[in-house]
């Protein structure tokens, strides 16, 4: 079982940036791939972003490729999403989800912003 907790969400001027946190509870965290979703209002679920278990490998959805950045940081069993030249359109309920062929978790989502 893992616990997912996500933190860092907020309103902010097109343009600005802002860092999502994602906590993880129990030891086996690093043994996840993880991904960031997002959920805008009367809209589906859309992936992020993805990163693999030792952090080496990522990938993007296109619309933020060069402005977002996905992270983690097993030892604080932690996942980030830097995301810079925010604008509008990435507005959204920000998730995490730790995943594999079994099983998904999520959080509760964190609340994303972004005034014109």
């Amino acid at each position: 079982q893992v616990q997912l907790v996500e933190s860092g969400g907020g309103l902010v001027q097109a343009g600005e940036s802002l860092r999502l946190s994602c906590v993880g509870s129990g030891r086996t965290f690093s043994g996840y791939p993880m991904r960031w979703f997002r959920q805008a209002p009367g809209k589906e679920r859309e992936f992020v972003a993805r990163i693999n278990q030792s952090g080496g490998s990522t990938s993007y959805r296109d619309s933020v490729k060069g402005r977002f950045t996905i992270s983690r940081d097993n030892a604080k069993n932690t996942v980030y999403l830097q995301m810079n030249s925010l604008s509008p359109e990435d507005t959204a309920m920000y998730y995490c989800n730790a995943y594999n062929a079994a099983t998904n978790y999520w959080g509760q989502g964190t609340q994303v912003t972004v005034s014109s």
